[in-house]
């Protein structure tokens, strides 16, 4: 795809996005352009603290039934049913809401039109393909895939089954995030020189001790395709039904290398998705990626065909955010921050919309697009090229070399050893399906 395609892209992918960001600054929960008796029944698969915000934004918009939901750890299934029956309940309305430990249970049935998936990264390529193979339609949480491979794949069997597939990159949703991309592409800034994400480093070998595993857990499903490594409660963590706990912190899974990509992909996911978003690169990407430490790059290093260089770098005390660098100013976004060169980039809005892991107008998107049989504002395309990123930016940490990258083909130039890096082993009995 040439620059000007990706410009195009991006601009009417920018569109939008800011006509739901307009609308998000005023929306109420339950509207949206749905015709009065139409429904979609909604379930979800994994169900841990991010599946929680989720459910909480999905079960208040307008047209959408909550049915079921699937997770290996019982008392997660428990809490899931419990939280969605007295939701219902306060509403008078009677639903027989079904649990299940094999998410394969719950995409049989017909009744469900689309599933959530809130599953550790080394699951989500293998259920969201079942998921679209079964007729479903799938919103699924960033990073898209743990592999590239996986994320071709993924983006293939959207396209070949006509389903619909929206990504949950919420920033693109906020207001803040668009008025900052829309600055960037209407040449506020002048020529883009230079873009600094800050995120945080790679993942590290997965370090912590063995613990009990509890009674409830099916710690092999919960492992799926990854290579086995033994439990320890901060992989998943513990909650209560009675008292009601939630998890006190996020699932640490997403730190090691054998089951995640560290802040790379986890705020990557986020930042570098905004910094190629406000580049016009949403189907296009790197050409280089040097780690820090190679012949004097102190930073993760990007290098776009048009000049454009971007490092993983902190800026403004180490807020994770994005700062775009142009011939005629500057500006800084992370959630809820905004800073500028010039008070006229401002925005004039404000920059805080409420709680973030639940965007009410991002999850309202996805559901007008199933209803309209149109894409959301982050298709899988989008949700594809910002994950290759960040994987790329973890292959080069890898390697500790520069890699090379052909974004029209998506192959590495030259490079026997990086190529390996493009899928990973599997554990006998789960396989990728065929591009």
């Amino acid at each position: 795809m040439s620059n000007n395609e990706s410009n195009k892209f991006s601009r009417r992918s920018f569109v939008q996005t800011s006509l739901l960001g307009a609308a998000g600054l005023t929306i109420l929960p339950g509207f949206t352009s749905f015709k009065p008796n139409e429904s979609i029944n909604l379930g979800f698969i994994g169900l841990g603290r991010q599946a929680m915000f989720l459910l909480n934004g999905f079960i208040n918009i307008g047209g959408v039934k909550v049915l079921a939901a699937a997770d290996v750890y019982e008392i997660k299934n428990k809490r899931f049913k419990q939280r969605v029956t007295k939701h219902y309940k306060k509403k008078g309305i009677n639903i027989d809401i079904k649990t299940y430990e094999k998410y394969q249970d719950l995409l049989a049935r017909t009744d469900i039109d689309a599933v959530v998936i809130a599953v550790p990264d080394h699951w989500h390529a293998l259920i969201a393909i079942e998921a679209l193979k079964a007729g479903k339609d799938v919103y699924i949480e960033k990073p898209l895939t743990f592999t590239i491979l996986e994320g071709k794949v993924l983006r293939q069997t959207v396209r070949k089954h006509n389903r619909i597939l929206g990504v949950g990159s919420q920033q693109r949703s906020d207001p803040n995030f668009q008025h900052a991309v829309k600055l960037v592409q209407d040449g506020k800034l002048g020529a883009i020189k230079k873009v600094k994400v800050h995120i945080g480093g790679p993942p590290k070998p997965y370090d912590l001790p063995r613990e009990i595993l509890p009674a409830d857990l099916n710690w092999d499903l919960w492992l799926g395709p990854n290579p086995y490594v033994h439990y320890n409660k901060e992989l998943n963590p513990p909650i209560s039904l009675n008292p009601d706990v939630d998890e006190k912190f996020w699932g640490g899974w997403r730190w090691y290398k054998e089951m995640g990509g560290g802040f790379t992909t986890d705020w990557g996911a986020h930042m570098f998705d905004i910094a190629q978003w406000g580049l016009g690169m949403d189907k296009n990407g790197p050409i280089e990626i040097i780690p820090p430490g190679y012949k004097g790059h102190d930073f993760l290093t990007f290098k776009y065909k048009n000049g454009v260089i971007m490092t993983e770098e902190p800026f403004d005390k180490g807020t994770k955010g994005v700062r775009f660098e142009g011939k005629d100013g500057w500006i800084e976004v992370s959630r809820g921050h905004f800073k500028a060169s010039q008070k006229s980039f401002e925005p004039n809005f404000n920059k805080d919309s409420g709680p973030y892991e639940t965007k009410i107008p991002h999850l309202i998107n996805f559901i007008d697009a199933i209803k309209n049989r149109k894409d959301p504002v982050v298709p899988v395309e989008i949700g594809h090229r910002s994950c290759t990123v960040c994987t790329l930016g973890n292959i080069a940490y890898d390697l500790g070399r520069p890699i090379k990258w052909n974004p029209d083909t998506e192959e590495f130039i030259d490079d026997k050893q990086a190529e390996l890096y493009m899928h990973r082993e599997y554990r006998k009995g789960y396989k990728l399906p065929d591009l």
